[in-house]
């Protein structure tokens, strides 16, 4: 099968594209740097010609407000390139929970997102993965002060990116599932004691407080970004991945 894998040089999708060409298929990853624009439309139908599946591992360069227009341009310029070169399957990744936190901006744009795909013209496979561990430090970057890090007891269940890549690029290459997938780390954290984890594991000295006030995950209500019941849990904990 051909894959035109759009994002396909970043985090996750430079992972899927070797999955996919190391079970025999042909991906091929596609991004600014090879001439493909999702936001005007540059270089999209030759990009996706000729592929059985298109998987849209793009991301909005912003979290506020104006990643839902980012979705929306995206989502129509990939779906009307895809239409008209006849893909069968449409695969992209989001998140485990996002119509459930409609305070935050970015979450009601992957929302956005998959509203568009579902909507759409392709035969259609939603991805939705937990919060990732390579993300840790990031989150903790955003509440630090000096050596205090503020983190909310919001409980995640931290994916490794290498298992979310396995995941999508197993998807990508069965029938669209015109539904979502779920997927998720072994083990549920309060996110505080997830960044002491971090913390010790990794000799920093900064201490966490817990506030469940700080940071874009205080915003989450209750367990919400933690599995469903209808999940595929990975198989790297946390504890692992960081040693």
């Amino acid at each position: 099968m051909k894959f035109a894998v759009i994002g396909g040089t970043g985090r996750i999708g430079s992972q899927v594209v070797k999955n996919l060409n190391t079970a025999g298929h042909q991906a091929v990853p596609h991004s600014p740097s090879t001439g493909v624009d999702v936001i005007t439309g540059q270089g999209l139908e030759a990009a996706v010609a000729g592929a059985d599946v298109v998987i849209n591992l793009t991301n909005s360069p912003t979290f506020d407000d104006a990643s839902l227009a980012f979705f929306q341009t995206s989502m129509d310029n990939l779906l009307a390139a895809s239409e008209k070169g006849g893909v069968g399957h449409f695969v992209i990744l989001s998140i485990v929970g996002v119509d459930q936190v409609p305070d935050l901006d970015y979450y009601r744009a992957k929302a956005l997102q998959e509203d568009i795909l579902k909507a759409g013209p392709v035969p259609y496979s939603i991805v939705r993965a937990t919060q990732f561990m390579e993300f840790m430090d990031a989150a903790m970057s955003w509440t630090t002060d000096g050596d205090t890090v503020r983190l909310p007891r919001t409980p995640i269940q931290p994916i490794a990116a290498a298992d979310v890549a396995r995941f999508v690029a197993e998807a990508a290459a069965g029938t669209p599932l015109n539904g979502v997938l779920n997927i998720a780390g072994p083990d549920v954290y309060p996110l505080d004691e997830l960044g002491r984890l971090t913390l010790t594991a990794k000799s920093d000295g900064r201490s966490v407080v817990t506030d469940d006030s700080a940071g874009m995950f205080a915003a989450v209500d209750g367990d919400v970004l933690t599995a469903p019941n209808d999940v595929r849990i990975a198989p790297t904990h946390y504890t692992d991945w960081l040693s």
